[in-house]
Order: C-alpha cells, then structure tokens, then sequence
C-alpha cells in the first residue's frame, strides 16, 4: 500500500454528539471511520453494538473498519456484514480456529483483519499471513483509550513488515494506540499503512486541523 492511511476511533467521540463528529470526519481528510467494539469480557471495558453502529453507518461516507474486542466474535461475523462494514479485525488471542474465522469473513465479503495484544509475537501468523487483509497492531492494552505508547511497537512493525515480504503476501499494517505527531511518521517508517487515532483526534481543539496535520506528517 503506497497511499498511508488515518482512521479516527470514533471510540473517543462525543456521544451525546455523534452524528456531529461523524461528519467531521466525513469533511475531513481522514480515510476509515475506526470501531472499537468491546464485549467486558475479552477487555474490560463495554463500548458499543449492532445498535449504535447500525446508527453509525447511516451517516459515514467511508469505509468502516471494525475492530473486535470480543470473546468468540466467529458468532457475530454475519451481523457486521450486515450492518454494512467493510473490514473487519479480530484478536488473535481470542480465535481457537483463526484460519477458519478469516475465511468466514471473507465469505461475508469484508476484508478480514487480524489483531495482536502488546505481548503477542508477531510469528504466530505466519502461516495465516497470505489470509490476512490487515493485521492491527495494539500499541496500548486494548480495552481503554487515551493510553501511553509502548515504544516496542516499532520494533514488532519491522518484525511483521519482514514476514509480509517474505511470504509475499499483500497484508496491510494498522496500529492502535497512542498515535499522535509526533510518533505517526516514525510507524511509517517502520512499516505501517494506517494509523488509528482517537483521544488526540477527539480530544483536540480542532480535530479537523489534527487529521490533517496528521495526515500531513506521513505524507
């Protein structure tokens, strides 16, 4: 993937004002709407469902990319599909057959992604790569926003980078957590492709202008 990518989590909108932030994002240079769904169980925190993305994807005008914190998400595959999302990424940590969970998503017709917790090696996708449209990368513990960013994160992105290259595969390379200015160019360099953002989105003055400063930092 030549182009880079930012995706803002709408997990750090204004709920009380969402339609509001979703067309911020919509008139602004971002590319992906990002969801973070959690379950309580998996992570510790429940963020939202079916309902509110149902809701969600009435007003976005790109694509959305789905990320599931959930326990046995091989039940839900079918529901987001219809809901209308375009890539969907579960944990490896929480799929006992991953190679027939993205199968099962690409028959739904999304993109099928793949997320790994801090502490997860990148090597235990190795052979499941070629099946992987996305891994996510966690550069925070999933389950909470506005954490800091774990500085190992560089070092597993060159680590996946190098196992894309070597078995050919055209997988694409997200990172969650922390992403702000001033780390966003150096994840590109390491090997990134889309870079997800909430807290330093939402959280800004002028999240229109910090999208596009960010989107301009990786350029």
């Amino acid at each position: 993937m030549n182009k880079k990518l930012i995706a803002p989590s709408l997990l750090a909108a204004d709920f009380a004002n969402l339609q509001r932030d979703i067309e911020m994002v919509n008139n602004s240079e971002a590319d992906w709407f990002h969801l973070d769904v959690m379950d309580g169980l998996f992570v510790p925190n429940i963020s939202f469902g079916m309902p509110v993305i149902k809701v969600i994807a009435k007003h976005t005008k790109k694509p959305l990319d789905t990320h599931l914190m959930i326990v046995d998400p091989d039940r839900y595959i079918k529901d987001f599909a219809n809901l209308g999302v375009n890539s969907l990424t579960v944990h490896y940590e929480a799929c006992t057959h991953l190679h027939r969970t993205l199968q099962a998503i690409k028959i739904e017709g999304m993109k099928a992604g793949v997320a790994l917790n801090p502490h997860t090696s990148v090597s235990v996708l190795e052979e499941v790569i070629n099946d992987i449209d996305l891994v996510l990368i966690m550069s925070v513990n999933p389950g909470f926003g506005g954490q800091s960013f774990i500085e190992n994160t560089y070092k597993k992105i060159k680590q996946l980078k190098e196992l894309i290259i070597t078995h050919n595969a055209t997988t694409v390379i997200e990172v969650d957590g922390g992403v702000n200015n001033d780390n966003a160019k150096k994840l590109i360099e390491a090997g990134a492709d889309v870079l997800v953002a909430g807290s330093f989105i939402f959280g800004s003055k002028e999240p229109t202008k910090t999208i596009t400063d960010l989107k301009n930092s990786i350029a």
